[in-house]
């Protein structure tokens, strides 16, 4: 990007983009586009396609030439007349082809030629178009700015006028002297008319007596004409003295002789656009300077409102004296609303000066009440009758007028009454009923819907007197002065019946009556007069008399009563006491109607630009304006939609300028007719304007200084104009002089836009002065004061040249902000600082601000005195010293400007962040400077944005380097300005704001969800914070939006913020992504929900699942499925709901499918089947299946006991089992301690935990748990004294654990461990005693001869011994009986030949010291051929035990003989 700086008229411009052409033309365009985009690929595809990748057309021609040559070479020896033919067709195709491909792109060629053409010709016309809008929205009638000045000089003087109009297109102007055109040619040398810039000049030459005359200058466009004029008087000196200055007379002329017939009238302080209320009293001043002030002789004040003289009442008193015209109210109204004129008269002319005053209704008593009417007058009074009139009130917002009462009150008295009964709807009312000769004041009430107003300003008195009378008076002169007053009745004769009225006629009708006028008779007589009135109904030949109780003294009448539609004819009868005169002549056919109808709407209205708050309005009058009482004007802001009157008092002009508007803001305007009968429509609406200063001609540039100097050229500096005439400065205009020198010389014969400026080609060491103007597109402004002298010499000093351009911001109540520009002569080393030096305009102190110099080229200055008026000089400094001093600024009075604006900082609804600054005052000219560290921001990352008087600056991309001090001036303006200081923690916070807004979601109560309702149907749902009227929403199923219908049936309640759809069939078809979008404005939010594969399936399966229930329940059904609970038995509990069962309905149980008999059959109208498991163990798991059958239809429950179910049940037995667990006790046992604890049911599976002394206890070798069926155990195998403690059993049933502890240790421990000595001690001995390990059978049979072999094994430790018996004896060894013991283990005895006698029962003896035991055995012994007997065991048993018999182990160790092994 270039860093050059732009021109101010690149940065004001704004750039458009194609947006303001129409919709055709740019549809034509894009057509356009997109065709000569298509045929460009067209060509280029045709030609890639028929010549491969070769794109040039010689060079395809080339390649098709060789190779048809190889070609020809190749088949020439194969087959030479074929492929002469084929060589032909293939040159005559690719000819065809290249001729069809050339007509193409000519055609292509010239379709886009014909359309440029087309395109070009509709672009033109629509520019045409939009320029004659644009001309048609700034055409104006003229307008005169600056009107011409009456100019009274000596003869042969010069005299110019000048006056300033505008208006588009540009007005031709015409003079004329005395309403005859004034032409340069006819009088050459005579005159002389210029005519720049909108400013219009007419120069009389050499002035003669005869130029004594009204001028006018007349301007004319199309759209209207505006003129002016003023008085040129041309008076004669005596003899040849030529006039002197004023003030300067020579000394020999006396004074006395001094003759002043004209005075200087200077306005000092004018009152301006004044606004009062009704009921305020009021005062309007002018004070003014007369010249020559003599006692004798003064000028004469006249006050005028509305150009009517205004005279000395009891509602205005004027004074004039002491310097001063004013003119008081002491209870104003609405009638003394008008232009008022001060016109100071005297025998020299008249000086004047004129304002508005705005007077508006008071508060009504009643809300909406319409305000008073005005200008209440009475007319054609008589002895009992006056016509009263008044002008209506504004209505804009309150209901229309439907009525007015009229009051009546007799002078003197203070008892007001009502005239009429019902209202009169339009603005005239004839009084009847007055009594002769007094006097009688009047009001007025107006009525709407709402209420009644305020009673009008009442009218001025009126007697009630027949003006006839003094018409009837003759005065007869007698010598001496003296005079006779006689009637004109005594002059008649004798009349005793008078003769009837004559000329009865309508003066006046309206739709609710009608006035009767007539002349009295001729003769009347001298008998006072009365008359009454009869009416008839066209063509009913009867009549009725009108007043038949109250006879008529006037020759006026007004007819009430009288019926619409309906014609009428009247006839008037005059009376006296000697009688009734016969009838009048009967009027002609009368119909009650009103005379004049209400004005039409007035037409075309035009707004322009007058001052800062005021704005011209103009209008065409309305088509029927029959007797107008004025216009009335409303405005409003555009966008407010309320309308406020701009005049309370009908206007009677149609130009008005409508004052007390807000500078800068865009106003619309309507204005509408009133006559007596009422109001007319609103016309149509004016053209928005902004209220804002009209174009002139802009001031003087100011504070011309200089810069630096090389002894050639100067350069010099200026300061901007202090009003640049409601438009941007063009340029400027430098004139320069040597010193003491008359003329000018011009410098730049070209505007210079800049405001520094090298005047070159300077004489060394010469003084010269230099003035500027300004020109804006108004005009070239006034040149500026001469400067002062500067000398040509070249500047060679080591110190800076001065700062300039001082500029002010910020000015508020004891602060202020100061600028400066760098100096243009530095010296010899660059400025490093500034000193900042300010006083107070009286003071010669200067007081520098702060004691170091500041490197910056601003400075806030504080701690001033409120109210005090400063001027400021700035100092540079280089490493040479101080330079020189800047010019002394003009004066600055630190005071904060009411209605001060202040930056703010915001986000707007898109999340950008903004510093904006509003600024009624603006003008066209004026522009909006943004500034960081008070330079003028020029930086992509921010962006400015001004709409009217509004401008806010953006920050594109806000980060940390955006901290600092921005500022805004407003140029054009009365130095309004602003700054704002951007920290850390601002810029936190609106960052976080900005996130916020561009990220704008609608929160959301609950995400997408569904549920399945009782037929299947599938509800979709989720509910938002909360939502506005407006928002919007729509479901989405696999990226198609669905709308409410029979199958899917949506709805939303703003109210809660719950949008759901209801899907009457869910089926495989509808698997996807269900999204629901909402928008609420600008924030937006959506969920979704997936049922794809297995949540899809899930869902689908409840849904069939829900229909399906819903069809199973039309018969019996289950109510509540198999479910299980736990009794306090420990019992698992299979339980059941069923429901619409009947008698025959069959219920059955099952397990795995094998059929369940229970006792009894279950009662089903109880609805609750139970089946009771008592022990639950694993062989009871299983599927356990529930049935319902009746000729309804079946229904089936299961319920599989086992997994999750089973481990459920596991945990809800441990739940009762845990509540009824005993404490814990100690059992011992041969291999420890054993601590029990018992329990309704225990099972493995249950989650039962050891803990010693907190720590849990794992089954190992040392620490043993286990249980059985009511019992928990753990032992402590071989305890020690580390096994000592607290011991704790904990069962766990899925929410609580039960804990149950005992503390083993002390006592507790000691007597269970010698408890667990002595079972230890009797174990051993139990293990290690004599016995019998297997292999002797209980009873054996055997056949006699044979040989019996009873063999066992045996065990001890040590060995045992062993001792056969016979019967309880010990048995006799021999060959016949034999014994054996081999290995110590495996003892026999062996029984040889048995006979009979060996049948009985044998025993074996093992014992050894820890003690034995006998085992029996039978032996029956039977003959051959004997059946088998049956011979069962000797009782009590098999086995017996022997104790140890420590006395016998010696003993028993010997061997013996006898059956001892």
């Amino acid at each position: 990007m270039s860093s050059r700086r732009l021109p101010f008229y690149q940065k004001r411009h704004k750039h458009f983009d194609q947006s303001y052409r129409n919709i055709e033309t740019r549809y034509l365009l894009q057509e356009y586009a997109a065709r000569k985009a298509a045929s460009r690929q067209a060509v280029s595809y045709d030609t890639s396609s028929s010549l491969g990748k070769t794109t040039c057309r010689l060079c395809a021609r080339r390649f098709h030439g060789s190779s048809e040559e190889s070609q020809e070479y190749q088949k020439r020896s194969h087959e030479q007349t074929s492929h002469s033919s084929e060589q032909r067709r293939i040159r005559f195709t690719n000819e065809l082809a290249s001729l069809e491909e050339e007509i193409r792109s000519a055609r292509l060629l010239a379709r886009e030629q014909l359309d440029k053409v087309t395109i070009q010709r509709m672009v033109e016309e629509k520019m045409a178009l939009e320029r004659y809008a644009v001309e048609e929205t700034i055409s104006r009638a003229p307008e005169i700015l600056v009107r011409l000045r009456s100019h009274t000089v000596w003869e042969k003087m010069s005299v110019k006028l000048f006056f300033t109009v505008q208006g588009f297109p540009t007005p031709v102007v015409q003079w004329y002297k005395n309403e005859e055109l004034i032409t340069p040619a006819s009088e050459p040398g005579k005159y002389r008319i210029e005519s720049k810039y909108g400013v219009h000049v007419l120069e009389i030459n050499r002035s003669s007596y005869d130029d004594t005359a009204t001028y006018s200058a007349v301007a004319t466009n199309v759209h209207g004409q505006a003129s002016t004029n003023a008085a040129v008087i041309v008076r004669r000196y005596r003899g040849d003295e030529e006039p002197y200055p004023a003030g300067i007379f020579p000394f020999r002329l006396p004074l006395p002789d001094v003759c002043f017939t004209h005075f200087d009238v200077h306005f000092l302080e004018r009152f301006g656009v004044t606004f009062g209320m009704e009921g305020e009293t009021l005062a309007l001043r002018c004070s003014l300077l007369v010249t020559p002030e003599l006692t004798r002789l003064r000028p004469r004040a006249e006050w005028y409102r509305d150009d009517v003289l205004i005279k000395e009442t009891k509602w205005t008193k004027p004074y004039f004296g002491e310097g001063q015209a004013t003119l008081s109210f002491s209870h104003l109204n609405k009638d003394d609303e008008g232009l008022y004129t001060l016109r100071i008269v005297s025998r020299g002319g008249v000086n004047e000066y004129g304002a508005f005053l705005f007077v508006r209704d008071a508060d009504t008593v009643v809300i909406n009440a319409p305000g008073a009417p005005m200008d209440v007058k009475c007319h054609d009074a008589n002895r009992d009758y006056v016509i009263v009139t008044w002008k209506p009130p504004n209505t804009t917002h309150e209901p229309p007028v439907i009525g007015y009462f009229v009051d009546r009150c007799e002078v003197g008295t203070e008892n007001w009454i009502q005239c009429n009964d019902a209202p009169i709807k339009i603005c005239i009312y004839p009084v009847t009923g007055l009594f002769e000769g007094r006097s009688y004041v009047f009001r007025v009430r107006a009525v709407n819907q709402a209420g009644i107003s305020r009673p009008s300003r009442i009218s001025e008195a009126v007697a009630a007197l027949d003006p006839v009378d003094l018409e009837r008076l003759q005065t007869i002169h007698l010598d001496g002065g003296k005079q006779i007053v006689i009637y004109q009745d005594d002059l008649e004769g004798e009349v005793k019946i008078p003769g009837p009225p004559t000329n009865v006629h309508a003066s006046e009708t309206s739709k609710t009556y009608v006035v009767l006028s007539w002349d009295p008779p001729v003769p009347r007589g001298k008998e006072p007069l009365s008359y009454f009135i009869e009416k008839s109904v066209v063509g009913s030949g009867s009549w009725q008399r009108v007043n038949d109780q109250v006879a008529v003294r006037s020759p006026r009448y007004a007819v009430f009563d009288l019926a619409q539609g309906k014609t009428y004819v009247f006839r008037v009868l005059s009376a006296n006491k000697h009688g009734i005169s016969d009838p009048s002549e009967i009027t002609p056919p009368i119909q009650a109607q009103e005379s004049i109808v209400v004005p039409s709407a007035p037409g075309r209205i035009v707004a322009t630009r007058n001052t800062r708050t005021s704005v011209i309005v103009q209008w065409d009058k309305p088509k029927q304006e029959e007797d107008l009482f004025g216009y009335y004007i409303d405005c409003s802001v555009v966008g407010s939609n309320h309308w406020e009157p701009c005049n309370h008092k009908p206007i009677k002009y149609t130009r008005f300028a409508v004052h007390g508007l807000d500078t800068g803001e865009k106003y619309i305007f309507r204005v509408k007719a009133a006559n007596a009968v009422g109001m007319s429509e609103n016309s149509q609406e004016s053209e928005p304007i902004t209220v804002q200063a009209a174009l002139t001609c802009p001031s003087y540039p100011y504070g011309i200084t200089l810069l630096n100097c090389d002894g050639q050229s100067m350069t010099i500096g200026w300061k901007l104009p202090r009003y640049s005439g409601g438009s941007n400065i063009l340029g400027y205009y430098i004139d320069k002089r040597e010193a003491h020198h008359h003329n000018w010389h011009e410098v730049n014969s070209s505007l210079t836009k800049e405001r520094i400026y090298m005047v070159e080609d300077l004489r060394e060491n010469t003084y010269y002065e230099f003035k500027i103007a300004a020109a804006n597109i108004a005009g070239v402004g006034q040149a500026s004061e001469p400067s002062d002298h500067f000398k040509c010499e070249a500047w060679t000093m080591p110190e800076p040249g001065p700062p300039y351009d001082l500029t002010f911001c910020e000015v508020r109540s004891t602060s202020l902000v100061i600028l400066w520009k760098a100096p243009i002569y530095i010296g010899n080393s660059p400025v490093s600082g500034y000193f900042v030096d300010y006083k107070q305009e009286e003071s010669e102190e200067w007081i520098t601000f702060s004691e170091k110099p500041t490197a910056r080229r601003y400075l806030k200055v504080t701690e001033l005195q409120e109210g005090s008026t400063y001027v400021f000089r700035v100092r540079p400094v280089n490493d040479a010293g101080i330079g020189k001093a800047s010019d002394i600024s003009e004066a600055v009075l630190v005071q904060a400007k009411p209605d001060t604006k202040e930056i703010t900082a915001g986000v707007d609804e898109e999340g950008n962040i903004y510093l904006a600054f509003d600024c009624k005052e603006i003008t066209d000219a004026s522009h909006f400077t943004w500034n960081k560290f008070y330079e003028e921001i020029d930086d992509e990352k921010f962006k400015v944005e001004t709409i009217g008087d509004h401008s806010k600056l953006y920050f594109l991309k806000a980060d940390k380097d955006d901290l600092g001090t921005y500022s805004v001036a407003v140029s054009d303006t009365d130095g309004v300005s602003s700054s704002f200081i951007m920290d850390e923690e601002e810029l936190e916070r609106l960052m976080t704001l900005s996130h916020e807004i561009r990220n704008p979601t609608i929160p959301l109560k609950a995400e997408l969800a569904y549920e399945i309702l009782d037929r299947g149907q599938v509800h979709f749902w989720l509910q938002a914070e909360s939502l506005s009227p407006e928002a919007s929403y729509r479901f989405v199923i696999n990226d198609t939006e669905v709308v409410n219908s029979d199958t899917h049936k949506i709805n939303c309640d703003h109210s809660t913020g719950v949008i759901e759809m209801v899907m009457d069939r869910f089926t495989i078809e509808n698997e996807g992504t269900y999204t629901v979008q909402i928008q609420d404005g600008k924030a937006k939010n959506q969920s979704s929900l997936v049922l794809i594969g297995d949540a899809f399936k899930a869902v689908l399966a409840e849904a069939e699942f829900q229909r399906r229930e819903y069809l199973r329940k039309q018969g019996p059904h289950f109510l509540e499925y198999l479910y299980w609970d736990v009794s306090e038995e420990c019992e698992v509990l299979l339980l059941c709901k069923v429901a619409n069962t009947k008698k025959e309905t069959a219920f059955k149980w099952y397990k795995d499918e094998a059929g369940i008999e229970l006792e009894g059959l279950p009662d089903l109208q109880k609805e609750l089947i139970c089946m009771t498991i008592p022990r639950l163990s694993k062989k009871e798991q299983g599927e356990y299946k529930a049935t319902l059958t009746d000729d309804r239809g079946q229904d089936v429950s299961t319920l599989n006991v086992s997994g999750k179910v089973y481990d459920d049940m596991i945990l809800g037995l441990s739940r009762v089992s845990g509540k009824s667990a005993s404490e814990l006790k100690i059992h011992c046992t041969p291999e420890g301690i054993r601590l029990h604890c018992f329990l309704k049911y225990y099972t493995e599976e249950m989650k039962v935990s050891w803990y010693h002394k907190e720590s849990k206890i794992s089954s190992s070798e040392k620490m043993r748990i286990g249980g059985s069926e009511e019992v928990a155990w753990m032992q402590i195998c071989e305890p020690t004294e580390k096994d000592k403690g607290k011991y704790t059993f904990e069962l766990f049933d899925g929410k609580d654990a039960h804990k149950r502890t005992i503390d083993l240790s002390g006592q507790a421990y000691d007597d269970a461990y010698a408890e667990f000595q002595r079972l230890k001690a009797a174990a051993f001995a139990e293990k290690n005693r004599g016995k019998v390990i297997g292999g002797l059978p209980d009873v054996v049979t055997i056949m006699e001869g044979k040989t019996l072999n009873l063999t066992c094994t045996v065990f001890g430790n040590p060995d045992p011994e062993v001792v056969w018996f016979k019967n309880e004896k010990l048995l006799e060894l021999n060959d016949h009986y034999v014994v054996a013991l081999d290995q110590g283990k495996y003892a026999s005895l062996i029984i040889k030949g048995v006979s009979s006698e060996d049948s009985g029962k044998y025993s074996i003896n093992v014992k050894n010291k820890y003690g034995g035991e006998m085992v029996d055995i039978t032996v029956s012994v039977y003959k051959h051929g004997e059946e088998l007997p049956d011979i069962k065991p000797a009782a009590p048993g098999k086995t017996r035990l022997i104790p140890a018999d420590p006395t016998q182990e010696s003993a028993v160790s010997k061997p013996a003989k006898s059956g001892r092994k």
